[in-house]
């Protein structure tokens, strides 16, 4: 019974890859800059929707940026980023999808 609980812990541990769990970590961050912005013009469940969205729209190194502004409040420029990730054919089908207001 042992081995096979330490031969379980080891596989979920070997299954941990330190680039994904990066990747994640600086999505959470930019997730807590977008959803503020984005909150600002909409109700907490679309905007949460919205910023998924987002989120889902952005490159890696659009999200890295974003992420860059955690713990202060957004500026111009990360608010442009914002809006211009929004416009894109891929954000907006996923806002059609969700019932997400467009983003102003």
């Amino acid at each position: 019974m042992r081995a096979g609980a330490a031969l379980l812990v080891l596989l979920a541990l070997s299954a941990c890859d330190p680039a994904e769990m990066a990747d994640k970590a600086v999505r959470r961050t930019a997730e807590s800059v977008v959803f503020p912005v984005v909150n600002i013009d909409m109700p907490a469940d679309p905007a949460q929707a919205a910023t998924n969205c987002i989120l889902d729209a952005a490159s890696p190194d659009e999200l890295r940026l974003l992420a860059r502004d955690v713990g202060v409040e957004a500026g111009t420029s990360t608010k442009a980023t914002i809006r211009d990730i929004a416009l894109r054919p891929a954000a907006q089908a996923c806002f059609s999808a969700h019932a997400v207001p467009p983003i102003r």
